[in-house]
């Protein structure tokens, strides 16, 4: 069976799942907001702003018109950064096909809300769950844009979607696991972008491998304990949405939150890194929708409290570090 899937979103990430989608033979349109890359990815086969020196398959089809992407797409991918999902979605429900599954591409928690993506798109478009899946794993743009093998999970609270987008997404170099946990799946990619910072501002201060593992480590212990006081089952904190995805992040140069963090580690100002970002570090602005929806359940994160104090409330990175450290001994458990 060919899908036909409509990705909303002409970035690194959007782009590159359009290619997967079209390596694995579906039918795609990705919808861009700018005439350029839209042009440049049908008559160039290339998306240069965002992942340059990548050729795309010759079938990906680009446009600047929503209803155009939008029409007959069994999967419709929202690719946009999660704090301006609300508004782009809002415009694009009435192009909506009706039995469309919503896929969620994203990776953060909205301002003001502390909605994750799933329940900003069910708000939006008023759709049950079961047409509302999300995407998430250890994808880190470029890789995956050259082919090297990866990984990652369809989530859904209808098994049956999960399993369709499984098939859409499948290729000889791409795997993908199915789940119905999508609030686990959507935390874990979250949160994540958080730790990342945490990791990245570790290594800018010149610190190595032991205190970098240390924080993933602990920043699995809160994820997990925020997934659990959500519902999450937290099994999926142990796979590729969670560890998987952690790893991935905390560990590469490409990824674009642990750069941040190492940006400010290095001495550079939040409004200095902010200018030379190209794109979206998603943990920069989720850190403090995460951090209020932890208060909320009484959920510890220290972690996300450190980020957001050096973020958002201009505490030294130096002393963020210091009060992590000097935190009261605890017994180390599973989610403590």
């Amino acid at each position: 069976m060919t899908f036909r899937t409509a990705v909303m979103g002409a970035g690194s990430w959007g782009t590159v799942f359009g290619k997967l989608l079209r390596d694995a033979g579906g039918e795609v349109t990705v919808w861009g907001r700018r005439a350029t890359v839209v042009e440049s990815i049908n008559e160039r086969h290339e998306n240069p702003d965002y992942l340059p020196g990548i050729e795309l398959p010759a079938g990906l089809r680009a446009t600047t018109d929503a209803a155009e992407a939008l029409e007959g797409a069994d999967f419709v991918a929202l690719a946009v950064p999660a704090q301006t999902l609300r508004e782009n979605l809002a415009a694009w429900v009435p192009l909506l096909p009706p039995e469309s599954v919503l896929v969620s591409l994203m990776k953060g928690v909205e301002l003001g809300t502390c909605r994750r993506m799933s329940e900003v798109i069910g708000e939006i478009a008023d759709v049950p769950a079961e047409r509302v899946a999300v995407f998430s794993g250890p994808n880190l743009a470029r890789e995956i844009a050259s082919r090297q093998p990866g990984a990652a999970v369809a989530a859904c609270a209808d098994e049956s979607a999960a399993q369709r987008l499984q098939t859409a997404a499948m290729t000889p170099y791409f795997r993908v696991y199915t789940s119905t946990d999508v609030v686990g799946c959507e935390l874990g990619g979250a949160v994540k972008n958080i730790v990342a910072l945490c990791v990245g501002m570790a290594v800018g201060l010149g610190f190595g491998a032991s205190t970098q593992a240390v924080l993933m480590t602990r920043g699995l212990a809160e994820i997990t304990r925020l997934g659990a006081a959500l519902g999450a089952d937290e099994h999926t904190f142990a796979g590729l949405a969670g560890m998987g995805d952690l790893v991935g992040t905390c560990s590469s140069p490409l990824s674009r939150n642990r750069t941040f963090g190492e940006n400010l580690g290095r001495g550079m100002t939040l409004d200095e890194v902010i200018t030379v970002t190209k794109q979206t570090a998603e943990g920069v602005k989720s850190s403090g929708a995460v951090l209020e929806l932890a208060r909320k359940h009484n959920v510890e994160m220290p972690i996300t409290e450190a980020v957001v104090s050096v973020l958002h409330g201009g505490v030294p990175i130096k002393d963020a570090a210091i009060s992590l450290i000097s935190r009261s001994p605890k017994p180390e458990r599973y989610g403590v």
